[in-house]
């Protein structure tokens, strides 16, 4: 199996993505460039770009999503061979390329064997209007896009700007940062078509609150895809972290997944996924995780487990796979602030794991209204969720018992 190394990132507890519109003359949008505005001070890195994708990713069904335009999306050039491209949609997305370091032909020329291959899978390729240079003559002829900065240039300069890119690409031309009418009619006068800039939209932030995984449970997973470990090892670390088992389901269920089907369990998950992804992902995941575990995550955890065992007395193997489901995303929407319709929405979970986390009901809803009763110490809806139930005081004790201790052993 290839070697997916994690690359050192910081943590990010929250992630602010921007997005800003990219519209013809007419004000209709064609696409979104989107923005991490939760990159360190220094700017990017392989990191946070590498988020940016998780993140884009995760709400690709979100109304946030941009599921429905193009998104240009940047990269640095040490992550043009990296794994987020596995997960995000060829065809709707445009990587944006930063110019070479000091415009050095050595490095132009070294990159591109990756602009290539990410041709070759059929992503379109940005660049800034510095690609006219004819030191970026190896770049040229892969442009996609020429973006056009309408505030560093002078007017009298667009002219021969717009020319050379139009002689030396088969670029569609964006004039980019246009702030005023003037640098617009300008642009537009020269057959430009394509616009972005504080004139027709400030960049929309969006506040998300992202789980994160555990340090140890990130690179237990890592290790184990990485050994073709059985099924059953990498289930039970997924199922240990809310996060991991979350942000699984999540790509599952994105735009770029090509699958969008309801998963009734964490293993249909995997099996969806398939190893060859889950390794590229989890080497993704490490770039964003925490030290330790979140406390509401491992709560989650032991509330699915709980279920899970409880439904082994009375389901089958694929039900006691759908009560853990509901145990595990009965507090997302407090973990991730958003509202529970919208999240299940997002995931295309079973209908009747959806039903149980939405309304409380039914056999999922039962046995979530008896765990949530067994935490809360509530002895009155104790004894009315333990009347509709066929457990015995003795099962269900036991089965908190051992949930905790299962929640509790990520690392032996």
């Amino acid at each position: 199996m290839p070697d997916h190394s994690p690359v050192p990132g910081e943590v990010l507890d929250r992630i602010s993505i921007a997005r800003q519109p990219i519209v013809n003359a007419e004000r209709s949008v064609l696409a979104y460039e989107l923005f991490n505005r939760s990159a360190v001070a220094s700017g990017h890195s392989q990191a946070s770009d590498v988020a940016l994708a998780l993140h884009a990713v995760a709400q690709s069904a979100a109304p946030f999503a941009t599921s429905n335009h193009d998104i240009f999306i940047h990269s640095v050039h040490k992550g043009l061979a990296g794994p987020q491209w596995d997960f995000l949609t060829p065809a709707k997305t445009v990587i944006e390329i930063a110019p070479a370091p000091q415009h050095a032909a050595d490095f132009i020329a070294s990159q591109v064997p990756a602009l290539v291959a990410l041709k070759s899978r059929g992503f379109r390729l940005a660049f800034k209007h510095s690609v006219v240079a004819p030191v970026y003559k190896p770049w040229q002829a892969l442009a996609d896009f020429v973006k056009l900065n309408a505030s560093s240039t002078e007017v009298q300069q667009y002219k021969p700007l717009v020319a050379a890119a139009r002689q030396r690409t088969p670029a569609s031309l964006i004039a980019e940062k246009v702030e005023d009418s003037a640098q617009f009619e300008a642009m537009r006068a020269l057959g430009v078509e394509e616009f972005q800039g504080y004139w027709f939209s400030i960049p929309e932030t969006v506040q998300s609150k992202v789980l994160s995984p555990s340090q140890a449970s990130a690179i237990q997973l890592f290790k184990l895809v990485q050994a073709e470990a059985s099924l059953d090892e990498v289930e039970t670390v997924l199922k240990k972290d809310a996060a991991l088992g979350v942000s699984l389901l999540r790509i599952i269920n994105s735009a770029s997944s090509g699958m969008r089907q309801k998963v009734t369990s964490i293993r249909q998950a995997i099996m969806l996924l398939g190893y060859g992804r889950l390794v590229r992902w989890a080497a993704m995941l490490l770039t964003n995780t925490h030290a330790h575990t979140n406390i509401q995550g491992t709560a989650a955890v032991v509330r699915g487990r709980m279920m899970e065992l409880l439904a082994q007395h009375s389901m089958d193997a694929e039900e006691a796979g759908a009560a853990f489901l509901v145990g595990l995303l009965s507090q997302i929407d407090t973990l991730l602030g958003q509202p529970m319709e919208d999240l299940v929405q997002q995931l295309a979970l079973d209908d009747a794991v959806s039903h149980a986390l939405l309304t409380g009901d039914g056999k999922f809803g039962a046995l979530l209204a008896l765990v949530c009763a067994c935490e809360s110490d509530d002895e009155a809806a104790f004894s009315v969720a333990f009347s509709r139930l066929p457990y015995s005081l003795r099962h269900i004790n036991m089965a908190h018992m051992e949930a905790l201790v299962w929640a509790d052993s990520l690392s032996e």
